[in-house]
């Protein structure tokens, strides 16, 4: 075989690992949401915003008109190198306060075919705070646009 001819494979196995790594799924995972194992420490009607921060730590996001309502999201994105990622799951514990700071719910809410879905309830009271919020957060799904915070 003559050196020419093995650079020529050479160069055809590079560019087919080259395409089929482009090919590859990319799984990205952003933001928190507690463990269920966790969360079970908590208990409803007792504890506080503080021994919540404790057992759990502090949202990234809280109530919007008052401090009320702590939520945790997690959601997770598939992208190809080629493509710009899509939200495939997004989950949403929600941890809501009485007046005085103490848990008066938990309440872990998910996807079903692009609709809010509570996956567990733990409450003192039969209304749920926030919702309209947790409306509006699902409600972005697939909406990111990483170029938007490149600008």
């Amino acid at each position: 075989m003559s050196q020419t001819h093995i650079v020529k494979r050479l160069a055809i196995v590079v560019i087919v690992v080259a395409l089929s790594a482009s090919c590859a799924r990319l799984d990205d995972r952003h933001g928190y949401v507690p463990e269920q194992s966790s969360l079970d420490e908590i208990v409803v009607g007792q504890d506080t915003k503080d021994t919540v921060a404790l057992v759990i730590g502090r949202p990234g996001t809280r109530g919007i008109l008052d401090d009320r309502g702590w939520y945790y999201v997690a959601s997770e994105y598939e992208r190809f190198l080629w493509r710009a990622p899509v939200e495939t799951n997004r989950e949403v514990v929600a941890v809501t306060f009485t007046e005085e700071g103490v848990v008066e719910n938990i309440e872990r809410f998910g996807l079903d075919d692009g609709q809010v879905v509570t996956l567990s309830r733990r409450v003192t009271t039969s209304n749920t705070q926030g919702v309209g919020f947790l409306r509006q957060l699902f409600s972005n799904l697939g909406n990111f646009n990483p170029g938007q915070f490149l600008n």
